[in-house]
């Protein structure tokens, strides 16, 4: 699926991707509503229904990822509310072990999210995930997202890295697009970001379930 021997550079998304994603799918779709329906005496339905049609407004952009602007909409506190479901914040189950390897073998391994500074910390202290990484980046010190191809420059030019050996894992297509018109050599989908919900078909990029099935090829070709 991958050629591991030609990857010395991964990119990795986070929620879905490393994470589980089950957090951000329940806090988005259900808590915030149920919060927002109490404070603004909606019923919950509506509440879902205003926030869903929100989402859908600025999917993709900066303000999409922004706790700030979500407690500006919503007159929450969105790092409040995130706490009170911070227990279903977990490392995918397949993720420890390839992480290691990924480590163990010399690679740069980077974390590039979309997720604000924030939420990023907030996971940062529920699952120790930086151990992991050589390299962490939320998008919004760049001020653009993954959708952006002006944030693939911005991140080469303060990465260096090339693109011809750099792998990029991520859950969602409209990334991974954005990333192959780049011009990345390296993609990876991952099909079951969502520990509660049913794994994908994926079509368009290589896909995987479990990273346990590159283990071995990782420490095979190990770099140092």
């Amino acid at each position: 699926m991958l050629d591991w021997s030609k990857i010395s550079t991964v990119l990795l998304d986070m929620d879905g991707t490393i994470l589980d994603l089950h957090f951000d799918n329940h806090f988005w779709l259900h808590h915030l509503p149920q919060r927002y329906s109490e404070l603004h005496s909606v019923n919950l339905a509506e509440a879902k229904k205003l926030l869903l049609e929100h989402y859908q407004r600025v999917e993709g952009t900066i303000d999409w990822y922004c706790l700030d602007y979500w407690a500006e909409q919503t007159q929450l506190s969105i790092t409040d509310l995130k706490r009170e479901v911070q227990h279903l914040i977990q490392l995918r189950s397949d993720a420890h072990d390839f992480l290691c390897a990924l480590k163990s073998s010399g690679r740069d391994i980077v974390l590039v999210t979309n997720a604000h500074p924030a939420s990023l910390a907030l996971k940062i202290e529920r699952t120790q995930l930086d151990k992991y990484f050589d390299t962490l980046y939320s998008t919004h010190e760049f001020g653009v997202t993954k959708e952006s191809q002006l944030l693939w420059q911005r991140l080469q030019e303060k990465h260096g890295f090339i693109l011809e050996n750099t792998l990029f894992v991520d859950d969602n297509i409209t990334i991974l697009n954005s990333a192959k018109k780049y011009g990345f050599e390296h993609l990876l989908a991952v099909a079951n970001p969502d520990s509660q919900q049913d794994s994908r078909v994926i079509n368009e990029y290589p896909a995987i379930i479990d990273y346990s099935e590159f283990l071995a090829e990782i420490k095979a070709t190990a770099q140092n």
